[in-house]
């Protein structure tokens, strides 16, 4: 043997076995995971169809890479293409993996699982991985291939452009992984499915709840032309119809101011910029300046947009004081004469703002913009305060919290009700007014 060798040999058996901090009773003291590249867990890596989409209504669905990009099959963003020819080796079978090569770096590497027969085809801009089934799991190597390491080191390799990346076939396949034997790879698959099993079934607990919301509100807020909810708390019954009023009358208002230049990685105050509403919180920045310091109770808006944008009026619900600071363009509204959650629900994506985009050029509102809504508000007809609100949020109705309870309007409230209780039942409610302050959608 020559010294090459040995000296090889060596450092093979030198290399510490790969074990992982978290490992299965029955794995245990079992030998380590081998270290290798992907194409050798792979039976081959594929492009898709290569024929031109159809803008009509009949055809092949293909995949696109819209098609992934929410991380699941999303069948309302296939393409169609129509063809003579056999493309049956293109049916994504289940199993399959579909990987986007060709995205913003941000977003290279984003792939799914083909978990059931989709009646899909694998189109365009998407590598298909079809794994060697015989030596390992489909779904652990999905799993591996989404690690954080793994993700990494595609964004890394990938070849850059000025807005994309793309990392073809060979370059894919020489990605490293760290893989068990096929038991432990099966077990990990298992535990990690019924994981996402449960992530589903909660999101789908979610969306319940939101439909649930929406039908409420659709309930506690006058429709349009009208000056009363459809269902009022017991206490409110008798508190008279809804008034139109200004925000100027309810709120006082304050511009947000620029902290560009005083972000830091740690501060003592978030900074709530677009980004930070838009995402509800999930995307923030930090300052150690405070130069517009929001209250509790203050209602936060996004002031502008690009056209069509989905930002614009969104509003964020300060529930805390002396921790958010208000950037520019958003503004702070705090209430004087209102409620601040209750405003936050009505100004929130109201259709006045909406109307400000003409989807052509970007949409910025300005401080009259936002002290003129008008607003459909409850109010009190024993006041003694003028325009004082009437907190109608306490509780829920007594036949809501008690089915067997019967409320005033019983018939009618509890078929309605019934009607907004049940998801995807068509309820799709927000309190608005329109330019023209008329009360309602």
């Amino acid at each position: 043997m020559s010294s090459k060798t040995k000296t090889t040999t060596t450092k093979e058996e030198a290399r510490p076995a790969l074990v992982p901090k978290l490992r299965f009773p029955e794995f245990r003291g079992t030998a380590g995971w081998q270290s290798g590249q992907l194409k050798d867990s792979l039976a081959t890596i594929s492009n898709g169809l290569a024929l031109e989409q159809s803008s009509g209504t009949s055809g092949y669905r293909v995949t696109r890479i819209e098609t992934i990009s929410a991380g699941n099959i999303d069948l309302a963003k296939v393409g169609l293409v129509q063809t003579s020819e056999d493309i049956s080796a293109y049916k994504l079978r289940v199993g399959d993996i579909l990987l986007s090569n060709i995205n913003s770096v941000a977003h290279i590497g984003k792939s799914v699982f083909v978990d059931r027969d989709y009646g899909l085809y694998h189109g365009m801009n998407l590598l298909r991985l079809e794994v060697n089934r015989s030596q390992h799991d489909p779904k652990f190597i999905f799993y591996a291939i989404n690690t954080d390491g793994v993700r990494a080191s595609l964004r890394e390799r990938a070849n850059k452009a000025v807005n994309q990346a793309s990392i073809n076939q060979t370059e894919l396949g020489k990605t490293e992984v760290s893989l068990p034997l096929i038991p432990e790879q099966q077990k990990i698959a298992e535990c990690l499915s019924s994981v996402d099993e449960l992530i589903a079934a909660q999101a789908r607990k979610v969306d319940a709840l939101k439909t649930h919301k929406k039908g409420l509100m659709q309930q506690l807020f006058p429709r349009e032309g009208e000056t009363q909810p459809r269902l009022r708390f017991p206490e409110f019954q008798n508190a008279g119809e809804w008034e139109v009023q200004r925000l100027d009358e309810l709120a006082n208002y304050e511009n947000g101011k620029a902290h560009e230049n005083d972000i830091a990685e740690y501060g003592r105050y978030i900074v709530v910029n677009s980004k930070f509403i838009s995402t509800e919180g999930a995307v923030r920045k930090f300052s150690n300046q405070g130069f517009c310091v929001a209250d509790e109770g203050n209602v936060l808006m996004v002031l502008s947009d690009v056209p069509n944008g989905r930002a614009i009026a969104k509003c964020y619900f300060v529930g805390s004081d002396n921790l958010y600071t208000v950037n520019q363009r958003i503004c702070r509204i705090q209430p004087t004469k209102a409620n601040g959650k209750f405003l936050f629900y009505i100004l929130d994506r109201n259709a006045y703002f909406l109307d400000f985009d003409d989807g052509i050029k970007q949409t910025n509102l300005r401080k009259e913009d936002v002290l003129g809504c008008p607003l459909c508000v409850a109010t009190s007809t024993s006041r003694t305060t003028p325009h004082r609100l009437v907190p109608e949020q306490p509780r829920r109705p007594d036949h809501l919290r008690n089915p067997k309870a019967r409320s005033p309007q019983d018939s009618q409230e509890r078929t309605d009700a019934a009607a907004f209780s049940i998801p995807g039942g068509g309820v799709n409610y927000e309190p608005r007014l329109n330019r023209q302050g008329t009360c309602g959608r």
